[in-house]
């Protein structure tokens, strides 16, 4: 089984940057969708953004695109999660997660369908 952990989260100013990262270990299959989602406190949990392993072609939810890009490092079984120009509203605990590789070409958005994920890692945004 594999395993995820985010790093990266804190505390910055709206307007500011920050950059999360996602380290995959464990029993690695070839192909995955990999994807970030938040959630902030009273919220559902929303999909951010989602890449295929091993593809470049990326989705985000409307909310965050422009400003957020989702990359990756198959090599170093790493995934990024480019946050720019940051809001309020994308204070949240943001999970990385994996789920069969089809979910990026379907349901893209449904977190139930994302069989793993890491512990979180906060973002605070002060306006």
């Amino acid at each position: 089984q594999v395993q995820l952990a985010e790093s990266g989260g804190g505390s910055v100013q709206a307007g500011g940057s920050l950059r999360l990262s996602c380290a995959a270990s464990g029993y690695i299959r070839s192909s995955y969708c990999m994807a970030w989602f938040r959630q902030a406190p009273g919220k559902k949990r929303e999909g951010v953004a989602a890449i295929p392993t091993g593809y470049v072609n990326t989705y985000y939810n409307d909310t965050v695109k422009v400003r957020f890009t989702i990359s990756q490092d198959n090599a170093k079984n790493t995934l990024w999660l480019q946050m720019d120009n940051l809001k309020a509203e994308d204070a949240a605990m943001y999970y990385c997660a994996a789920g069969g590789p089809f979910l990026c070409y379907g349901n893209i958005w449904r977190a139930h369908d994302y069989s793993i994920w890491g512990q979180g890692t906060q973002v605070t945004v002060s306006s």
